[in-house]
């Protein structure tokens, strides 16, 4: 076996272990929008009418230090324009749509490559 098969080989497997870990990821996102979702279906069930929790809210709910500390640590090392034009519209939208094109992401990221004989199966 020449160096270069072995480099190859050793390429593949990180680019597959990467390939797993965006997956996994996406996984972990796809979770957290479903429970997120199964809240927000839970709470409208309970108020007659369609409640939809912005990624804010629920993330004050769950730890409020944290969301001060991001906004800081982001208006300190970009710009606080940046909090104001990118961060907050994305912490308007409910919680599970937030995670839910994060998990399809992710898992587009993460899928794996289509084998040059998939095209000749039969």
């Amino acid at each position: 076996m020449g160096d270069e098969e072995y480099l190859c080989g050793a390429s593949d497997a990180r680019a597959s272990m990467i390939r797993f870990l965006f997956r996994l990821f996406s996984m972990f996102a796809l979770s957290v929008a479903v429970i997120l979702a199964v809240l927000d279906a839970t709470r409208s069930i309970a108020a007659s009418a369609l409640v939809l929790t912005p990624l804010a809210a629920s993330w004050a709910a769950a730890a409020p230090a944290s969301l001060a500390a991001a906004e800081a640590r982001v208006a300190e090392t970009l710009h606080p324009l940046v909090w104001d034009v990118l961060v907050v519209p994305i912490l308007s939208l409910p919680g599970f749509v937030v995670f839910a094109v994060l998990a399809l992401l992710l898992y587009a990221v993460g899928r794996r490559p289509r084998r040059p004989t998939a095209d000749w199966a039969v």
